[in-house]
């Protein structure tokens, strides 16, 4: 769809989480709203639409006046690094009643705006439903009052709805994820770091306490019975919870949707003196608000710690976070989604007629889609309906397939002991290329799903070398203890692919006796991987299953839509780019130049450029010429000389032979004489490291799990004549996500989709996302393909199927 000048006349109203009563308001926000909130104002000004802000949420729409305002271009520029709303929002009662509706109405009628565009929750969204159904009524209502006059109505004669849903809970049915669970995700992580490090050294523990909705009590002693309990309060749903259980490494969750099993008590018990007696230091239990037993008995915090100090002696403390998830810098994800969700909600307010239904914008594992809004409304509420019920496994599946695989995933690692008679398999794990964050995460829960499985694993040190050094050894539960927050790599990495060394590695194969081998890396893994394939017409022993896991900041890696380590990278620059923009806002009139890594593959560009709101991000997959270098120059000319007198220019690193990061530094000073001055930058390897985000550690958490399993499997189709013997193509696969699934690639089979001389993918997801770069810099003439579509199963499992609380 090319996109071109409307009469449209668009209008964006910010209102946040809600209550389950249907036009209750609760004041809450989220971080990544202002994302959504630019990214229409500027889709919209550029169709040809007018846009108006409506300050403080359905208050400012039913008070109208100095509330409803028209937005421009500049007044939305640096805001994606603003958490919260800048609009506001506040809780209404008002329009809950219908005085209040006509008075919004009213308001809406004579300022001729037809198109609402809401962001907020499952309240916010079906109180905008209602407010759309009624619409006729209240424009009938409104002309009798002698309010507005027919004309007036008729111009105003229907009202389109979409909404995006904003809500740090990731509660709502029908998205993946919703605006801001990403940055309350990096929020609590921050904290649970900082005080399960501090328990380890101080001999007393730090307690804080601020109350408020979303909330961690912790409790930490640094002797040897210390341990950590945090119940994090997400009203009432679990996935900041669970997935912060995850991204731990907890030893425990509680969550209303699966309740533990009767008896509890005593199982909780055994599984921290299990862990102990592996050699943990320190033991973690996650609860969520609204955490209960079997029979819908509250498990409150104070219960369960006065469970472990009285019949464990472990000593503990308390601590609540509160208002601290909700607030700070958006993560990359977040500016990101509610950048996509944004644009695609102009898109589907242009396309609206009267006849279409409300919709909510979604994601879809990486495609933005449009869903009916009152059916994902309907299943949001069934959970809640399915947990009173005591329907636990059904309010789990409603959840959708993302919470599942979290809960399987967690449940596995957490819940279940290594068995007492071994498998005799030997699984080793190998580190490939540059070192990234999350690498040990995966390597973590690939070792504790093996040792659950039965199978002994071996660590191999330095990568491909090490295997052919003999650098193998064992490696035990212990060893891996709080491997999942720690970035780079622990068993050390090297970029050596196995070439000459083929017949010492075939040779350690066999003296080790290794049975199957996990492959975690960037290209260089998936390389080592089709060697080590193509040589098992010589060498036997390499006749056991493969799995590469694709682990880089380049998100370069056939068969993957994303790799381990590249968020942690994107938002490292994110952060930088937000530090560097900020140091402009009072010399002004200055353009930065900044190089990414990532090889040929432009996906860090071309995603921080959109997450930190670049004018132009160059990269190798998409040519540019020096009538494009021109334009950009021009461009950025007549940007000084608005009110936004700043730019951001980002360079991949091998985006250009030619056209490197100096010789556009020395373009943009000389073409910008007079108008602004530059200023290069190249990022280099800061970008490898860092804590992993809660992406990357959950991200490698269920890689690694789920390719030992997938070994485990195979391993028993190979076995013949009582040795392993594994030839066929599907022995050796990348294990990749692919918009949203997990799953399992050849490693032949990719070789057509890949470009071995510049090391990248021939087919790249993410390069749709560049037009959105383009026009949210207001470029001219930019096309965006919105062909795409999907469905959610479990919505549309849902639809005739879910009656009288029955599947």
């Amino acid at each position: 769809v090319k996109l071109s000048a409307s009469p449209i006349k668009s209008f964006i109203c910010q209102v946040c989480s809600t209550q389950h009563a249907n036009l209750i308001i609760a004041p809450l926000c989220a971080a990544g709203m202002n994302a959504a909130v630019r990214a229409t104002v500027r889709v919209g000004i550029y169709t040809g639409a007018k846009v108006y802000f409506v300050h403080e949420g359905y208050q400012g729409l039913v008070d109208g006046g100095d509330n409803i305002k028209p937005a421009t271009w500049e007044s939305v520029s640096m805001m994606l690094q603003l958490g919260g709303t800048v609009i506001g929002s506040a809780r209404c009662m008002d329009f809950k009643e219908k005085w209040g509706r006509l008075k919004a109405a009213c308001n809406l009628v004579k300022l001729g705006i037809t198109n609402l565009c809401v962001i907020g929750g499952d309240g916010s969204l079906t109180g905008a439903n209602q407010f759309r159904t009624e619409w006729s009524e209240l424009l009938a209502d409104l002309i009798k009052q002698g309010k507005i006059t027919a004309e007036e109505a008729k111009r105003s004669s229907h009202l389109n709805i979409v909404g995006m849903v904003g809500s740090i809970d990731n509660d709502f049915c029908g998205t993946d994820m919703t605006i801001g669970t990403d940055s309350a995700l990096h929020r609590i992580i921050e904290v649970v770091d900082a005080i399960t490090t501090t328990s380890f050294v101080m001999p007393d523990c730090v307690c804080m306490r601020v109350r408020v909705c979303v909330c961690v009590h912790l409790c930490a002693h640094v002797s040897v019975r210390a341990c950590v309990c945090i119940n994090i309060a997400v009203c009432p749903h679990s996935y900041l919870a669970l997935v912060t259980a995850l991204a731990c490494g907890a030893d425990w969750v509680f969550i209303p949707e699966m309740p533990p099993e009767d008896n509890w008590e005593e199982h909780l018990c055994k599984r921290l003196i299990a862990q102990r007696e592996r050699g943990s230091r320190l033991n973690v239990i996650i609860m969520a608000e609204g955490a209960q037993d079997r029979k819908q008995k509250p498990i409150t915090c104070d219960q369960v710690k006065n469970l472990v100090s009285k019949k464990l002696g472990f000593d503990t403390r308390s601590t609540i976070l509160g208002h601290v998830q909700r607030g700070g810098t958006p993560s990359a994800f977040d500016r990101i989604l509610g950048s996509r969700m944004g644009v695609e909600a102009v898109m589907a307010l242009l396309e609206a007629t009267p006849e279409t239904p409300a919709c909510v914008v979604s994601l879809s594992g990486n495609m933005a889609i449009r869903l009916p809004l009152m059916e994902c409304v309907q299943v949001t509420k069934d959970v809640t309906v399915a947990m009173a019920e005591g329907r636990f496994e059904d309010a789990v599946n409603l959840r959708g397939k993302s919470f599942q695989n979290n809960w399987n995933t967690y449940k596995m690692l957490a819940h279940v002991n290594p068995p007492e008679v071994k498998s005799n398999i030997n699984i080793a794990i190998v580190n490939v290329g540059a070192p990234c964050a999350g690498m040990n995460a995966a390597v973590r829960s690939a070792v504790r799903a093996g040792l659950i499985q039965g199978h002994q694993m071996l660590a191999i040190h330095d990568g491909f070398d090490g295997l052919a050094n003999g650098q193998i050894e064992p490696i035990t539960w212990a060893q891996v203890g709080g491997w999942t927050g720690k970035g780079g790599s622990n068993l050390g990495t090297k970029r050596n692919l196995p070439g000459k060394n083929i017949e010492q590695i075939s040779l350690n194969i066999a003296k080790f006796n290794i049975h199957s081998l996990i492959i975690i890396g960037g290209f260089e893994a998936y390389l080592g991987g089709l060697e080590l394939v193509t040589a098992r017409e010589k060498y036997e022993e390499l006749c056991i299953p493969m799995v590469v896991i694709p682990a880089t900041v380049s998100n370069n890696v056939p068969g993957s839509d994303f790799s381990i380590g590249a968020d942690t990278a994107l938002n490292t620059i994110t952060m930088t780019c937000d530090r560097i923009k900020q140091s402009a806002a009072g010399t002004k009139r200055r353009v930065f130049i900044i190089e990414t890594m990532g090889g040929y593959c432009g996906y860090l560009a071309t995603m921080a450029g959109l997450s930190s709101g670049a004018d132009a991000a160059y990269i190798y997959e998409e040519p540019f010429h020096i009538h494009d270098l021109e334009l950009n120059v021009v461009h950025l000319i007549e940007k000084m000389k608005t009110s936004v007198k700043r730019g951001l220019i980002l360079r991949n690193s091998n985006a250009n032979d030619n056209y490197t990061t100096q010789f556009l530094y020395n373009l943009y000073s000389e073409e910008g004489k007079g108008t602004f001055d530059c200023r290069m930058n190249i990022l280099g390897h800061m970008q490898q490291g860092g804590t992993p985000t809660p992406f990357d550690r959950n991200f490698g958490t269920k890689m690694g799990a789920k390719s030992v399993l997938w070994l485990t499997d195979k391993l028993k189709e190979c076995y013949r004549h009582g040795r392993i013997f594994a030839n066929t193509p599907d022995s050796a696969c990348v294990l990749g996500m692919k918009r949203r699934s997990l799953i399992f690639q050849p490693l032949t089979s990719l070789k057509e989709d890949t470009d071995f001389e510049h090391r990248i993918p021939k087919t790249e997801w993410w390069l749709k996302l560049r037009p959105i770069l383009k026009i949210l810099a207001r470029y001219e003439a930019v096309e965006i393909d919105t062909s795409e579509v999907a469905a959610m199963e479990h919505i549309i499992k849902k639809t005739g199927e879910i009656k009288g609380g029955k599947i």
